[in-house]
C-alpha cells in the first residue's frame, strides 16, 4: 500500500517526477497541473495510487486525496484505464469532472484526448452517482473537511495498492461501512487497520 510519498523532488519530466524517499528515487506519473507546483530540490507530498499490472508497477501522484480518489473512480468506467484517467484530470479538475458527469456534458468529456462521444456517454452512465456532486465537494471544503470520511480513503487506497480494482475496493468499503459507522456512533474513531482486514475478508470470499 503506497497512499502517499513525501520527499525531495529530484527531477521533473513532462509526464512525471522523481521523488527521493528514504534514499530511493521513486518515479511518480502526474498531471501537468501537479507537476507545475513542484520544484526540483524542494520537499513535496503527493497522494498516490499504485496500479499493478502483470508486467509493471506504476505509481501515479496527485496534489490531494480528492484528486486521487477521482482518478481511481474514473477507472471503474468501461474503457477507462490509468492513462485515460490521468488525461481526464489533466484537462479537468475533479469538480469539473463531477459537473460533466452530473450534467451529461459529452462535449466537455470529449475534450480529453482518447475519449470520443461514445466513450464519453459510457463514462457518464458508469459514473453516475459515483463521483458525488460539485456542491458536496464545495460544501466539504468550506467546512474544512472531506466529502469522504478519512477511513474510506485509507481503506480504499490500501485495497487498490494491494492490487484490487477500484470497483472491488468500492464494494468492499461499502461492506465494512456499517462497522465503521458503529464505531463512530460510540464516539470512537474507526480503526483503519481493522477495517482493512475486514475488507480483505469480504474480497476473499467473493
Amino acid at each position: 500500500m503506497i497512499a502517499s510519498v513525501r520527499g525531495r523532488v529530484a527531477a521533473i519530466a513532462p509526464d512525471g517526477a522523481v521523488v527521493e524517499v528514504g534514499g530511493v528515487g521513486v518515479l511518480v506519473h502526474c498531471t501537468p497541473g501537479t507537476l507545475a507546483a513542484l520544484r526540483v530540490g524542494e520537499e513535496t507530498r503527493l497522494a498516490t495510487s499504485l496500479v499493478v499490472r502483470e508486467e509493471s508497477l506504476t505509481l501515479y501522484g496527485f496534489a490531494d486525496d480528492d484528486e486521487r480518489r477521482i482518478f481511481e473512480l474514473l477507472q471503474t468506467a468501461s474503457g477507462v484505464g490509468p492513462k485515460v484517467a490521468l488525461a481526464m484530470l489533466a484537462v479537468h479538475t475533479p469538480n469539473a469532472l463531477r459537473m460533466a458527469v452530473a450534467t451529461a456534458d459529452v462535449k466537455a468529456l470529449t475534450r480529453v484526448p482518447g475519449v470520443g462521444p461514445k466513450g464519453a456517454q459510457r463514462i457518464i452512465v458508469d459514473l453516475k452517482d459515483k463521483l458525488g456532486t460539485p456542491e458536496e465537494a464545495v460544501s466539504a471544503a468550506l467546512n474544512g473537511g472531506s466529502a469522504t470520511p478519512v477511513w474510506r480513503e485509507q481503506v480504499h487506497s490500501g485495497l487498490v495498492g494491494l492490487g484490487y480494482s477500484a470497483k472491488d475496493a468500492d464494494e468492499a468499503v461499502a461492506a465494512v461501512a456499517p462497522q465503521a459507522d458503529a464505531e463512530a456512533a460510540e464516539g470512537r474513531a474507526p480503526q483503519v487497520a481493522a477495517l482493512l482486514k475486514a475488507a480483505l475478508r469480504v474480497l476473499s470470499v467473493r
